[in-house]
């Protein structure tokens, strides 16, 4: 069996976010897959995803500030700038985390680690409301 969802999420502001919960709550569906595959895909370039830490925020606190510091506005050599210091900057960031997760699913959920969580991961200050694509697998 197959399912296709689009999944809109709220805005965030600009940061890492645990979103397990907001997905699983949009996919009812999922209860009935003994085993199968998950893939979720987010449909922009200045945002992704990553999987990790769920449990302590300062986890995604010190995300932001490392890729902050990794990838810093403003570079001279940027030379894509038209829609802001943040926005180069985003692409960047997306393209090193990632635009999709495949993750294993058992009896009806995703088989998760004890402390993993899926964060969107907001690179822009008003990046808006994002689009994820959730692709299931499985019987």
């Amino acid at each position: 069996m197959w399912i296709q969802k689009e999944i809109q999420l709220q805005p965030r502001p600009r940061g890492f976010h645990l979103i397990t919960g907001e997905l699983l709550r949009e996919l009812p569906e999922l209860r009935d897959f003994r085993i199968g595959m998950m893939n979720i895909f987010i449909l922009h370039t200045s945002a992704s995803l990553t999987l990790n830490e769920n449990a302590d925020p300062t986890v995604r606190q010190d995300f932001e500030s490392y890729f902050n510091r990794a990838v810093p506005e403003d570079e001279p050599y940027y030379r894509h700038q038209d829609e802001g210091a943040d926005d180069l900057p985003a692409h960047i960031k997306s393209s090193l985390l990632g635009s999709s997760l495949d993750i294993p699913i058992a009896d009806g959920q995703p088989k998760l680690g004890t402390w993993q969580g899926v964060y969107l991961c907001e690179h822009r200050n008003n990046g808006g409301s994002r689009r994820i694509i959730v692709t299931i697998q499985g019987e």
